[in-house]
C-alpha cells in the first residue's frame, strides 16, 4: 500500500507546476527543515536547517513555481542519497568518511 507522503512525492515529481505552498513546506519540514515567518509584509518564507543552506520560497497563489520545486527535489535527492552512503558505512563497518 502505498503512503501519503509516497503519493505526495510521486505527485509532485510528475506534475512540478501543481504544487501548493503548504505541500512544498510540509515537504521541507518533514526532512527537518524549520520555517521562519517573512517580516514586513513580505511573501518570502526561509526554511532552515543546521548544517544545509536555507531555502527560500515564495508564497504565491495558487503554486509554487517550478524551479522552487526542483530546488526542494534536488535537495531532496542529495539527503537520501547521504542516508544512503551513512548506511553502508554502518553495515560495512566503515566511518562515513571512507564511502565517500
Amino acid at each position: 500500500k502505498v503512503s501519503k507522503w509516497e503519493k505526495l512525492l510521486a505527485r509532485i515529481q510528475h506534475n512540478p507546476k501543481s504544487v501548493r505552498f503548504d505541500e512544498a513546506a510540509k515537504i521541507l519540514e518533514h526532512m527537518g527543515y524549520h520555517r521562519s515567518q517573512p517580516k514586513r509584509g513580505s511573501s518570502h518564507w526561509t526554511f532552515r536547517k543546521p548544517g544545509t543552506a536555507p531555502i527560500t520560497i515564495p508564497k504565491h497563489e495558487p503554486y509554487v513555481k517550478e524551479v522552487y520545486i526542483r530546488i526542494i527535489m534536488d535537495v531532496l535527492s542529495k539527503e537520501e542519497a547521504d542516508m544512503m552512503k551513512k548506511d553502508i558505512a554502518y553495515y560495512m563497518g566503515l566511518p562515513y568518511r571512507e564511502i565517500i
